[in-house]
């Protein structure tokens, strides 16, 4: 009598960082299904703090007790920036690169029987040396809102990041492949796409005639009939006119934009190589509001910086004010071996933890002003749940009845219970 054969386990995929880890993590799970990938776990890991790698660390450890036996793949940034350090974790079967996580032929030859543990233990070339944009669209991440990837890389170099490292330099795709990609979209029923990318703004540099972001908007707003197109986070100091045309016309061009401002002191800007002021930032979001009166702002900014002194610190929460943000999003400064930050001198520990909870107070602060605002006011409402959507401004709504999940509906907005809207 034969022994019962064990089933096969399907791959197990965790994802640690942005927005776009987890579009690559559908592609990949995409690419590993074609492959006939099992027993299998797949870690996409984030480099943007020192925190983050360590919490990678943490992930692989957790994820290899809970599926013993499995091949444990590390991929991402972290991966892409120290092979060498997840090489030598014992629970590690094999380092993939950014570029290679992309590539059909990675995951067959990981697939191989006999071979997952048996060729090369690290698969990680030169990013920098990347000129194309990966084959790897998909139709479709997210139940309701679909992203689209149309960007990767950064040619910047700001002192605290080691991104451009991980991703290499900026790749764009080409418009007519975007138009292209969200027609099918919206074809199969999506409501809402979301542009994403590493430099957004950086977008079309690279290509034929030099367009910007404004133009691949424009582009899609005409050849598409997309419901609602959003943008995720942005430069402000690189959008160009064609955007800000865009965003002053296009009523579905979403009317919520997040900035990647990072502090509200000049010098710290200066020290931080970012490429705008402080009086950049506020003219940005008074000039796009003038405009578009309901736009609302969200934004990066790091806490305790090093060099950062409490006045300083100070010029960040006025800045939260001055720009009259409402959605933000904090970092507690974590140096990052490799970058120019971690050599300047470092703001002690607890300060920094302090200085980040005052942020996440006044974040908490301006986010209740702007939910009490709504109240008794109607919004198009984007269902992602039967009990959860988003307005156009990307505030979260919960509903008191089932609705239609992905569907867009008009909502009077009855309350709010200080994090969200209540309908």
């Amino acid at each position: 009598m034969n022994a019962p054969t064990r089933p096969v386990k399907p791959p197990v995929f965790a994802t640690l960082g942005c927005r776009l880890n987890a579009y690559e993590t559908e592609a990949m799970k995409e690419l590993a299904a074609a492959a006939g990938l099992s027993e299998a776990v797949i870690v996409n890991t984030c480099a943007v703090t020192g925190e983050a790698v360590r919490k990678a660390k943490q992930e692989i450890r957790r994820l290899s007790r809970e599926n013993p036996g499995a091949a444990i793949i590390v991929t991402g940034c972290a991966a892409q920036t120290e092979p060498e350090t997840f090489a030598a974790m014992p629970e590690v079967t094999r380092v993939v690169g950014n570029h290679e996580k992309m590539q059909a032929e990675t995951w067959k030859g990981i697939a191989a029987p006999g071979l997952i543990g048996a060729t090369e233990r690290v698969q990680v070339d030169d990013i920098m040396s990347v000129r194309e944009t990966a084959g790897h669209l998909i139709d479709g991440f997210g139940r309701h809102r679909a992203y689209v990837q149309v960007q990767n890389g950064c040619d910047h170099r700001c002192t605290f990041c080691i991104i451009p490292y991980g991703r290499g330099n900026s790749r764009s795709v080409p418009a007519g492949v975007v138009v292209e990609q969200i027609n099918r979209l919206v074809d199969r029923g999506f409501n809402e796409v979301v542009l994403t990318g590493v430099d957004l703004t950086s977008w079309g540099a690279d290509l034929p005639g030099e367009p910007r972001l404004g133009d691949l908007v424009r582009r899609i707003l005409k050849l598409t009939s997309v419901p609602r197109l959003r943008i995720s986070s942005i430069d402000s100091i690189e959008a160009d006119p064609a955007l800000i045309e865009a965003i002053a016309t296009e009523s579905r061009l979403m009317p919520h934009l997040h900035l990647s401002l990072q502090a509200g002191d000049d010098l710290i800007l200066k020290r931080m190589k970012r490429r705008h002021l402080r009086d950049d930032a506020i003219r940005f979001c008074e000039e796009v509001r003038a405009l578009r009166p309901e736009m609302v702002f969200g934004a990066d900014i790091i806490a305790g910086f090093p060099t950062e002194t409490e006045a300083m610190f100070q010029r960040s929460l006025d800045l939260v004010r001055d720009c009259g943000l409402t959605f933000l999003h904090v970092f507690p400064f974590s140096p990052r071996k490799g970058t120019p930050a971690a050599r300047m001198p470092q703001v002690r520990g607890p300060e920094i933890r302090e200085r980040a909870a005052r942020l996440r107070a006044l974040g908490h602060e301006v986010l209740g002003r702007h939910l009490v605002a709504q109240v008794g006011q109607t919004h198009r409402v984007l269902t992602e749940g039967p009990r959860v959507g988003r307005t156009e401004q990307f505030t979260e709504v919960a509903f008191a009845a089932d609705q239609p999940e992905g569907a867009i509906r008009e909502i009077r907005i009855a309350g709010q219970d200080g994090a969200r809207l209540l309908a």
